[in-house]
């Protein structure tokens, strides 16, 4: 009789394993303690890193869903085509990161289902919670036909097939609806948001941001998938996405010194103070730097440049929003806060169940076009674009 084969223990497995037990005790003494005894939240500064991180950079970081989609299907740019999939499932766990993430940080998540019963339609909060949850519903019928093939029921997939240009458009207003309805929580707060942070344009920003992060993240994914898997897009595909990124980053920077500047808001970033330096940070580093590098066809086309970018754009639209939630509030009110190690490991968690979760779609769906990698071995990712 064969011996069982027990999985090889590496660095990473160690890590996940050690991450998913301290994940384990923190929620248990949250549900069993509240709030209180693992976050350092208070009256002063109720949203902290679970809101600015889990929350709006989560929603953010799955807005590639509903716009690759989207183009992909209206345009019928078929050789597109292979980019869906992928951004779909990612959108998909992005949403449930936030779904998941949200019951941890409500302090009565047994009524997250309120508002399906009690509307407040004057509510920005009514509307986030709507258009996210039907939003999700939305990805999970796209993801659908991924598992229906993978057990062979095709005649389910034909009827959603039929069904994609309905599922499509209401993916695109629901996104746009609630990717800037997170702006428009700290919009009816101007006096406890940092000039430099707060707008009346903040829906629109949150919204074309959420766009760039988005395509950003396709090619994120495509690494980290190469790391993984030794699968990874075209680069043609890549270098077109980065084509669009730096426009959309063009987009989204013009918007944002242009409002500083009618509000006089601009003259702020030259103090060289905490939020001058937290600005500059943000708008160079992660704006200007990848659109400039972006905007060059021999960067889209080098592999190892463009992951450089695009990773660039990522980390700049993240500190954007956590400046959004936590620096700007605290810089303008006072308020002292700083994350306890359990808050960080909430997060990590969240983060890396939803990288265990994408890596089991992949070796056992048709998530990528070569189908199922459940043998596939991990590579050298660096040695592998510079190929």
């Amino acid at each position: 009789m064969a011996s069982l084969q027990l999985p090889r223990i590496t660095f990473w497995r160690g890590f996940f394993a050690v991450l998913m037990a301290a994940f384990v005790f923190v929620v248990f003494r949250r549900f069993t303690g509240g709030l209180g005894a693992i976050a350092h939240l208070s009256d002063d500064m109720p949203w902290g890193l679970w809101i600015g991180f889990d929350l709006l950079c989560g929603v953010a970081l799955a807005a590639g869903g509903f716009g690759i989609t989207a183009v992909v299907t209206i345009l019928h740019l078929d050789k597109y085509q292979p980019i869906v999939r992928p951004t779909v499932l990612t959108a998909f766990l992005g949403y449930m990161m936030v779904i998941w993430a949200l019951l941890i940080d409500l302090g009565r998540p047994w009524n997250i289902w309120h508002p399906v019963i009690f509307w407040n339609p004057h509510s920005v909060m009514f509307e986030v919670g709507w258009c996210v949850m039907l939003y999700t519903t939305v990805l999970f019928f796209e993801f659908l036909p991924i598992i229906l093939e993978r057990f062979g029921f095709y005649r389910p997939i034909k009827l959603i097939h039929r069904l994609g240009p309905i599922l499509v458009i209401l993916g695109v207003l629901l996104s746009t609806l609630h990717q800037s309805s997170l702006g428009t929580l700290y919009v009816i707060a101007p006096e406890k948001l940092h000039p430099l942070w707060y707008s009346p344009l903040l829906p629109l920003l949150f919204f074309v941001s959420a766009i760039a992060l988005g395509l950003a993240m396709v090619c994120v994914e495509s690494f980290l998938s190469l790391r993984a898997f030794g699968k990874r897009l075209e680069p043609e595909l890549l270098a077109q996405i980065g084509k669009a990124t730096a426009f959309v980053m063009a987009l989204y920077l013009t918007i944002r010194i242009e409002d500083l500047l009618v509000r006089g808001s601009l003259s702020q970033a030259a103090k060289l103070d905490t939020a001058s330096l937290f600005f500059l940070a943000e708008i160079v580093i992660g704006g200007l730097v990848p659109m400039v590098m972006l905007f060059f066809s021999r960067v889209r086309w080098n592999p190892l440049l463009l992951v450089a970018a695009q990773f660039l754009v990522v980390l700049g639209m993240i500190f954007n929003r956590m400046n959004v939630a936590v620096t700007a509030f605290q810089l303008s009110t006072g308020a002292a806060y700083s994350p306890s190690w359990m808050e960080f490991v909430v997060s990590t968690g969240l983060i890396a169940i939803g990288f265990g979760l994408f890596a089991l779609a992949v070796r056992y769906l048709a998530v990528f076009p070569q189908g199922p990698v459940p043998k596939a071995r991990p590579t050298d990712p660096f040695l592998e674009l510079a190929q």
